[in-house]
């Protein structure tokens, strides 16, 4: 029993040797960026530079979030957060169940089609946003001879007038709308990889059984393949609700550093107002920030938890 014990004391501290690299790695690059988050958004007026310089004395208190809630842009920063998060989740969402579905049903070259489907997941987003943005642009905007880019040479052939969609003057609605265009685009391999995983685990007695009652196939998409889809729709919707709330680099790769149109309204976002803090300085406002940023994605999901729990069938 003796030697048993021992044995099982040494395999304890195997294992424990076994995890300290990760452990470290964990504490160092997860535990303490937490820990100093918070304690530098509750030390007002907090900047490293002040703290290195001996300038900085410990004042424990919320005027970094004073200050955060209280600066004018950011409730633009918030309200265009919030816009594309709402409108990009649902439309992603609702496009990948209807591709993973057409998928699943196509037999030839599924596996062509889901690479191809897939490309844009592992593909550099900053690369991507310049593409999109050479695709909208428009050249030599405001001479004589402009040269429309590639979805206005395609509007031009259904009879529609070229858009000015991210050029000197254009609207906020326009750049919103290009916006909207490639998160959906971006987010749609790893939702449609998700769904037709599922799609595919699902026990095809249920399709059988509605082919012999001639069930229309519509009934059988709302009825049976959604119903039995609801974890992984439930997944895909909360994962895309935080990843919506820090979106960022699709702005930048479009739009550039300073995240607008020229001479058009501020894209900013949450994610792109904490890194505008943080060169500028100003550390404590951007753990503010970020810590705020925090409480409303944990809020959202624990109410997308609560819904899915309701609406889910597992």
């Amino acid at each position: 029993m003796k030697n048993f014990l021992q044995k099982i004391k040494f395999d304890q501290w195997k294992a424990w040797i076994y995890l300290s690299p990760a452990i470290v790695l964990l504490l160092i690059f997860t535990v303490w960026p937490i820990f100093n988050t918070l304690r530098m958004a509750f030390w007002n007026g907090y900047g490293l530079f002040k703290e290195l310089g001996g300038e900085l004395q410990f004042e424990f208190g919320i005027k970094n979030f004073k200050w955060v809630v209280g600066y004018g842009g950011f409730l633009d920063c918030l309200k265009n957060t919030m816009l594309l998060t709402v409108l990009t989740v649902p439309l992603s969402t609702i496009l990948a169940l209807v591709i993973a579905v057409s998928l699943n049903a196509i037999k030839p070259f599924q596996r062509f089609l889901q690479t191809i489907f897939f490309l844009p997941y592992v593909t550099n987003s900053i690369a991507i946003g310049m593409v999109f943005e050479a695709m909208f642009n428009i050249v030599g905007f405001g001479t004589s001879n402009p040269s429309y880019g590639i979805i206005n040479n395609i509007l031009g052939v259904f009879g529609v007038d070229p858009i000015n969609w991210i050029n000197a003057g254009s609207g906020y609605w326009a750049n919103i709308a290009v916006l909207v265009i490639y998160i959906v685009w971006n987010a749609l391999p790893f939702k449609i990889l998700i769904l037709l995983g599922g799609l595919q685990s699902v026990n095809k007695q249920y399709y059988d059984a509605a082919k012999i009652d001639s069930t229309p196939r519509l009934r059988v998409f709302t009825k049976i393949t959604v119903p039995l889809l609801s974890p992984m729709i439930a997944y895909v919707v909360i994962t895309g609700f935080i990843g919506g709330f820090k979106e960022y680099s699709s702005i930048v790769g479009i739009f550039g550093d300073d995240m607008h149109a020229v001479g058009g309204e501020s894209l900013n976002t949450m994610v792109g107002y904490i890194y505008k803090q943080l060169g500028e300085n100003h550390e404590g406002d951007a753990s503010a920030a970020a810590l705020i940023l925090f409480a409303i994605i944990f809020v959202v999901t624990m109410i997308n938890m609560y819904v899915s729990k309701k609406k889910t069938h597992y």
